[in-house]
Parts: C-alpha cells; sequence; structure tokens
C-alpha cells in the first residue's frame, strides 16, 4: 500500500486530511460528533515519505477502527487505543505474507525491510514485534 493508496481509502471513508502546525505533534486524528473523522498531518514536521505513510496509516487505523481516547476518563487507556491503530497500520502496509515473502527474498534486517514497504525502521520493529510476540505468527513458516 503506498501513501497514494492511503489518501485514495481516507477520501473513500470520507475522511479528511489536512496540512496543520501542529507544534509538537507531527499528526494527529480526531472523531467528531457523528462518528465521522479527520486527520492533520504537520508537513513541516515530516522529513520522508517513509515518515508520512507511517503517520498517515497509523492515524488511518485510529479513524478505521474507530480507536480513540478520552483524555477526560480515568477509565481509558490511551495505549489500548494506539495499539489497535498500530496494528490496523500494520496490517494494511506490512501484511504478514508479505514481509514473509520479503524476508525469503532476503530482507532481514531492520533498514532493508523498511525500504522494502518504505516505511519507517521503528514501524517494521512494531510489526516485527507483532507478528512474532506470544500471540503472533512465526516468519519460520
Amino acid at each position: 500500500m503506498t501513501v497514494g493508496d492511503l489518501y485514495s481509502m481516507a477520501e473513500d471513508e470520507q475522511i479528511g486530511i489536512y496540512a496543520f502546525d501542529l507544534g509538537d505533534f507531527s499528526a494527529l486524528s480526531v472523531e467528531h460528533e457523528d462518528w465521522s473523522c479527520d486527520i492533520a498531518l504537520d508537513l513541516s514536521d515530516i522529513e520522508t515519505y517513509a515518515e508520512e505513510k507511517t503517520y498517515l496509516a497509523h492515524e488511518m487505523g485510529h479513524c478505521m477502527t474507530g480507536s480513540f481516547y478520552n483524555r477526560y476518563s480515568p477509565f481509558d487507556v490511551r495505549e489500548r487505543h494506539e495499539t489497535k491503530a498500530d496494528r490496523w497500520a500494520i496490517k494494511s502496509v506490512c501484511p504478514y505474507s508479505d514481509m514473509l515473502e520479503a524476508m525469503r527474498d532476503g530482507c532481514t534486517t531492520t533498514w532493508e525491510l523498511a525500504g522494502r514497504f518504505a516505511v519507517t525502521e521503528e514501524f517494521i520493529k512494531k510489526a516485527y514485534a507483532y507478528y512474532t510476540g506470544p500471540c503472533g505468527l512465526s516468519f519460520d513458516a
């Protein structure tokens, strides 16, 4: 999935994407009272295609899964929503079968996989941890 694919998906899902100066943040998503969603990207803070793709996929994950937290509620766990958004992004941008194929093709380092999928190395580390974690899959197949 490319950045263009993510933008097209957002358009199809009627998710607005806007460029804003976000201060300390590079990207964020918001859910409105009518359950619609918008994404803001601070393009002055995003330096590479891989960063744009990674941030956009994560924010799309929030929108596509409805994973938004209420900072005013002491009962809401932020990390749960972040993990759910990450998992959507991982499965969309670096599907397990594609990761396995890349590794079989000889892409075995973090930077090689990041280059192959055009995402950040940190994102690849999350994808690998997700697929190989205690409840994850195995790359030994």
